[in-house]
């Protein structure tokens, strides 16, 4: 028997009413304030269709400071992130999470944000919001992962066929019509995959790719969740391609009862790092309770969670992992990268080109 990766979109239906509370940390100076330890009331979160968080933990909060949470789902991190800009004027909600490094610049830029940072925030997850992902005090680093093709290693065992290990191997003709992304247009592990060919094969030469990946029979899912669930075949699910877009956590996901093995491994020559971030969104009618909200995202409680909840690791370093991820579970010694500032300008014009290019 295998554990499902990624919670599926049913564990996020808009609508869905989640009990959470919050932490009462502050915020930095200049930074929108602190929040009231008072804080009450309803605050609404606007996140993506994974968002997930133990009953203990959400219960315990609720116990604390009785804020409630109703959560509205509105798609993947693609569509939330669109969703935000749309509705800027009337805001979906108090807070958002699910804003992730391919698309932060967008609702940075857009102005749907309010400047916010929890006070008592790690450093080891102010990495994630400086520098190279800068994200101008608007958005707080929750979760860390990498995007990376995951194959189905009892598959090419049974096949007698050697598993793929870099993004050209997916061109061979061995490997025809066995592979399942996901849009960057709609999907944020799509876009991460699509930026990953980007730093692979260059502005010159990523297009390139696409166009030999596409002859090569690639079949292009909407969703992570469809990719994964419904295409791939190593979810357990009855999907009939053997090579899927995921994460590198997934494998930890696919262990043996015993432990001893998985059914699927990352490919860690083609993978890209994602952060996921919450922000409270401008035009909120509860700031102080959307704030608490944020310190919550990113306290110990809620950070100890994320590798068994949502499969990613905590942006807090020093949360203690757990034991088979060293084994199944590892981060990319060295993920694709490009310059914030070359997504911020060429992401708009880079997915008309993908869907130019493969959807047509």
């Amino acid at each position: 028997m295998t554990t499902q990766h990624r919670p599926t979109a049913a564990a996020a239906v808009v609508g869905l009413v989640a009990v959470l509370t919050a932490c009462s940390s502050g915020a930095e100076p200049g930074a929108g304030g602190s929040p009231d330890a008072s804080a009450s009331g309803t605050v609404t979160l606007v996140t993506h269709d994974s968002f997930a968080a133990s009953d203990e933990v959400l219960a315990a909060f609720e116990d604390e400071t009785g804020i409630v949470v109703e959560q509205v789902a509105p798609g993947d991190a693609g569509t939330l992130v669109n969703q935000l800009v749309l509705t800027k004027d009337a805001p979906l909600g108090d807070v958002v999470f699910g804003v992730d490094n391919t698309f932060a610049s967008r609702a940075v830029e857009a102005g749907v944000l309010e400047p916010y940072t929890p006070a008592d925030l790690d450093a080891s997850a102010r990495q994630y919001a400086t520098g190279a992902y800068d994200v101008a005090g608007a958005l707080t680093p929750v979760d860390v992962g990498d995007v990376c093709i995951n194959v189905d290693t009892q598959w090419f065992a049974e096949e007698d066929i050697p598993q793929p290990a870099t993004l050209e191997d997916l061109t061979d003709p061995r490997y025809a019509d066995l592979t399942v992304v996901t849009n960057p247009a709609t999907s944020s592990p799509g876009l991460a995959f699509l930026l990953a060919t980007v730093g692979a094969f260059g502005e010159d030469g990523w297009t390139g790719y696409w166009e030999r990946l596409r002859d090569n029979g690639v079949k292009v899912a909407d969703s992570w969740e469809d990719a994964y669930y419904v295409d791939f075949s190593g979810a357990g699910e009855g999907g009939e391609r053997p090579i899927a877009l995921s994460y590198s956590t997934s494998p930890a996901f696919t262990v043996s009862e015993d432990g001893s093995e998985s059914r699927t491994a990352a490919l860690l020559e083609t993978c890209y790092r994602q952060v996921e971030y919450a922000g409270v969104l401008a035009g909120t009618d509860n700031p102080e309770g959307a704030r608490a909200l944020v310190d919550f995202l990113t306290s110990a409680e809620f950070q100890a969670g994320i590798p068994e909840q949502m499969y990613m690791y905590p942006a807090d370093a020093t949360v203690e992992l757990p034991a088979d991820w060293k084994a199944f579970a590892p981060l990319a010694p060295e993920p694709f990268t490009v310059a914030p500032d070359d997504v911020a300008a060429h992401r708009d014009d880079w997915i008309q080109q993908w869907t130019d290019t493969v959807v047509g």
